[in-house]
């Protein structure tokens, strides 16, 4: 049977700054998420989606929307003595910490080995929790390059770009970062939000490839290039020409070492673009998190693509779009 869902009443601006207040500035981490509970609730957010964000059991989101309902403010502080007893010992949660170290991909392993081990079974959520205040959290796994490099070519590459940043801080130069990346309407998609008993689905498909090019700086100053052709050497040439143009003060600018950035054809016009002011510094090969545009790449494909967007290639085109014309104005990255 499916479990309604409750909302509360809509909320007035008074009502919205005192809770934004307390989920910002409260002494207590619990009526800190009550009060986030309170305004996602008021924004359509479900019981159940309240639960998966705050960590905290359905029950629980549900009677917080009761004691709001019922005593406003004052239900969402916490009582004397409220909340369960602590299920698992100090000396019991610093076993589970171990066993989430020795078994990090399989959170099932770790719950079996601590009912093996204690004779006390907890929830999914209360693992997340310990996890939470162990320092970690639940993401997908990167794979490294690491030890394919030569790690003193690397650190002095780190030296070389902290310098450029002090020389651009002091005005003296402009740093951007250049790479490029795909964009596809068939890609993996593990995760959504579904209706019970029902899959979301996107049409299966080797529609084109969306490339886009782009000169980043940490400023979150993006100039954008995108094109439907493969990315080789002309194209990026291109891009490197055009940007070029751009140029009013000495600007280094960092790629990695794709090949079509060694090519012939690209190396030839270096001298050129230097002659209008714009250096290269190359990173070291198998270095890629010392070119931030990757940061921007994973922001836009994990934190800010619509669904919608994998549902045609036009709709692709036109997420990319609006995101990229948003960088620096309504999405900002910080690199501190």
């Amino acid at each position: 049977m499916k479990i309604s869902t409750r909302f509360v009443k809509p909320l007035d601006d008074e009502q919205v700054e005192t809770l934004n207040n307390m989920m910002n500035n409260d002494s207590s981490a619990r009526t800190r998420k009550q009060a986030h509970g309170i305004l996602l609730s008021s924004k359509g957010y479900g019981t159940d989606a309240i639960s998966d964000i705050s960590d905290f059991h359905r029950d629980s989101v549900s009677t917080w929307t009761d004691d709001w309902e019922e005593q406003g403010v004052q239900g969402l502080f916490d009582k004397p003595g409220s909340g369960a007893p602590a299920k698992l010992t100090e000396s019991e949660i610093e076993l589970v910490k171990k066993l989430i170290n020795e078994t990090p991909a399989s959170p099932k392993t770790v719950l079996a080995k601590i009912f093996e081990q204690t004779g006390k079974i907890i929830s999914k959520s209360a693992l997340k929790r310990i996890a939470k205040a162990a320092g970690l959290c639940w993401k997908r796994v990167g794979r490294s390059l690491k030890g394919k490099r030569d790690e003193e070519e690397s650190e002095k590459a780190k030296e070389d770009i902290q310098k450029l940043k002090q020389q651009e801080k002091s005005g003296d130069i402009d740093l951007f970062y250049f790479d490029e990346a795909g964009f596809n309407p068939d890609p993996s998609v593990p995760y959504a939000y579904q209706p019970v008993g029902e899959t979301l689905e996107i049409p299966a498909s080797s529609s084109k490839r969306l490339n886009v090019l782009g000169f980043y700086s940490t400023n979150n100053i993006l100039a954008p290039f995108r094109s439907e052709c493969s990315a080789d050497t002309d194209i990026v040439v291109a891009c490197f020409n055009e940007f070029a143009k751009t140029v009013t003060k000495k600007t280094v600018v960092i790629p990695d070492n794709a090949p079509v950035h060694h090519s012939y054809n690209f190396e030839s016009n270096i001298s050129e673009w230097e002659k209008k002011g714009l250096i290269l510094k190359y990173i070291p090969p198998c270095s890629p998190e010392l070119n931030l545009t990757e940061i921007l790449w994973r922001f836009i494909k994990y934190y800010r693509m619509p669904f919608a967007a994998y549902l045609s290639f036009e709709n692709l085109v036109q997420a990319v779009e609006n995101i990229l014309r948003g960088i620096g104005k309504e999405y900002n990255i910080s690199f501190a």
